[in-house]
């Protein structure tokens, strides 16, 4: 899966959806589109008033209107993000429910760095070969009916 497919999988076809499996690379091209989007706005906000910002604390009218728009920007990749990685742990036949213990558990003074690491660590294994209870291997190509379509 490439870097365009992947975005739209997870922001369009699977927006909410935490059933099913994600390979690596519809994670992390993801995870890295994510990445882009804040280092853009974030170098926005830098470049249009940044100084007032970021040394005296100065909110203007228009660090308002960016810092709002990161605020959006942030809630409406909020739950896609969350379920790409519920989707990633579903390939690793772990229970998505363990996503929401590393968000408390990475809270936790010292214990969360560990967590964060083991987190990182399953994201980056290979899934599942075939099926497993959260269905088929997405790395497979499915046969079936579609031959004809």
């Amino acid at each position: 899966m490439g870097f365009k497919e992947a975005v739209r999988t997870c922001l369009r076809e699977k927006y909410f959806t935490f059933s099913g499996r994600a390979s690596r690379s519809e994670y992390w091209y993801y995870m890295l589109f994510v990445t882009l989007v804040w280092i853009a706005l974030i170098g926005l906000i830098a470049l249009v008033g940044g100084q007032d910002l970021f040394l005296y604390g100065d909110f203007g009218a228009i660090n308002g209107i960016l810092i709002g728009i990161v605020v959006l920007v942030g809630i409406g990749l909020y739950i896609p993000t969350i379920s790409a990685l519920v989707r990633r742990y579903h390939d690793r036949n772990l229970s998505g429910w363990w996503v929401l213990g590393v968000m408390i558990g990475s809270n936790i003074p010292y214990l969360g760095v560990v967590i964060g690491i083991a987190s990182l660590v399953i994201t980056i294994l290979k899934g599942t070969d075939g099926e497993n209870r959260f269905g088929p291997d997405p790395l497979q190509e499915q046969s079936g009916a579609e031959v004809f379509a």
